[in-house]
């Protein structure tokens, strides 16, 4: 189990402008809302249930744990230190740092639950920011957020609330779970500006039996109406941008630190051989990238390649981003059925977190997993995820995998 740092109470005056927990307004919303009884479909009364509430100091977990402990859950709130919070507590629009923990003690305190800060700092260097490091340094583009929810929120904090007697983990995340057939699927958001379903494509069917996502089915109005009627201190507080360790969006510095003098300057090559100019490292660049590439001819130029090896950066023009073939690596799949049956199937796959999926359709063999695009796709980068999505409503989540190489 992870370190306790502290589970002491925050003794603080209420922020300027919070008003106080109204409970008439609470209850009507969390009716009106489906958030009364045993709204997380564990049998019995709530009360029966430990729930593990992760809270991240920011309003959606916030609501979370605190619509939790008035439907009558025993919550235990549970905050991740994942890095040093004295370089962060100054920082804002990052989640877990110094001033988000002291935000979820004060939301425990002020609804009443226990509330627990775990130091998981050394697994979250190890399993998220050296991966982010080495995958930049690959020529590639990581997605640290999955990775985190892979290997510390999903894998280490899941096992660390079953050590504690809790009967599930739930979060803030903006995904819906169902249950069809005796069996918990995946499914995007009702709130489609919020959906996070792309985040988190690696969940196994293991952990689904365990994970609740109370927010799923809400629009984040209501669950900031859910904040103001609780007078909680987060109520207004803005959702978090960045990357939690990547101050000021930054990220080359973050790799340099953690990797002293592993970057290379290097080339700027055209499609067509010519050397157009010089970089300061790969790890400065992705595909898909025209803005900032410090050379000029005449033509819009993007990033198509990025070769670590050799330290070039190849350029060309906008139709040379068009992929129709991606190969991926480490597939989670949890469609129906085993991932050697979905040879040929047909599905809706996103290779941003910001684009619609696409129609294509997957290739299983002894040699690998690969998703046929029926249109290209332009900007697909190594290192991002691919995620699988039913079709043709694009509403369920079939898995996903993280995109290895493009044809």
């Amino acid at each position: 189990m992870a370190t306790l740092i502290s589970n002491a109470p925050a003794s603080q005056p209420a922020a300027p402008g919070v008003s106080a927990f109204d409970a008439d307004k609470v209850d009507a919303l969390m009716a009106d809302f489906g958030l009364t009884g045993d709204f997380l479909n564990l049998g019995g009364e709530p009360s029966s249930h430990r729930i593990v509430a992760a809270m991240s100091g920011g309003v959606d977990s916030s609501v979370v744990a605190a619509v939790l402990h008035r439907a009558g859950y025993d919550v235990v709130g549970m905050t991740l230190q994942l890095y040093d919070h004295g370089e962060a507590i100054h920082r804002k629009g990052a989640c877990c740092a110094g001033q988000d923990i002291h935000d979820a003690r004060r939301v425990a305190e002020a609804m009443g639950f226990p509330h627990y800060v775990l130091d998981y700092e050394t697994r979250f260097r190890e399993a998220v920011i050296e991966d982010f490091a080495d995958t930049y340094l690959a020529g590639s583009t990581p997605i640290p957020c999955v990775r985190c929810n892979q290997s510390v929120k999903f894998a280490d904090l899941l096992a660390t609330s079953k050590q504690l007697g809790a009967d599930a983990l739930a979060t803030g995340h903006y995904i819906r779970r169902e249950v069809r057939g005796n069996r918990p699927q995946l499914r995007r958001a009702a709130d489609a500006g919020k959906d996070q379903s792309y985040f988190l494509f690696a969940t196994t069917d293991e952990q689904l039996d365990y994970l609740r996502f109370p927010l799923g089915h809400l629009e984040k109005d209501q669950t900031r109406q859910l904040a103001a009627a609780m007078g909680l201190v987060v109520a207004a507080k803005p959702d978090s941008q960045d990357i939690c360790f990547v101050p000021d969006g930054d990220y080359a510095s973050v790799v340099e630190k953690v990797r002293p003098g592993a970057s290379r300057p290097g080339e700027i090559v055209h499609l067509d051989g010519r050397v157009l100019g010089e970089h300061d490292g790969v790890l400065r660049y992705t595909v898909g990238q025209r803005r900032g590439l410090g050379v000029a001819t005449g033509e819009p130029l993007y990033v198509v390649r990025l070769d670590a090896e050799t330290a070039q950066v190849i350029v060309g023009p906008r139709e040379a981003l068009k992929v129709r073939r991606i190969e991926l690596t480490d597939v989670n799949w949890i469609g129906d059925g085993d991932l050697s049956e979905a040879d040929g199937a047909s599905v809706g796959v996103k290779v941003r977190s910001t684009r619609p999926p696409k129609p294509a359709a997957l290739e299983v063999s002894d040699a690998g997993v690969f998703v046929l695009l029926d249109e290209g796709e332009e900007g697909v980068a190594p290192g991002q995820a691919c995620v699988f999505y039913s079709t043709p409503d694009h509403d369920r989540v079939l898995g996903g995998g993280w995109i290895k190489a493009t044809g």
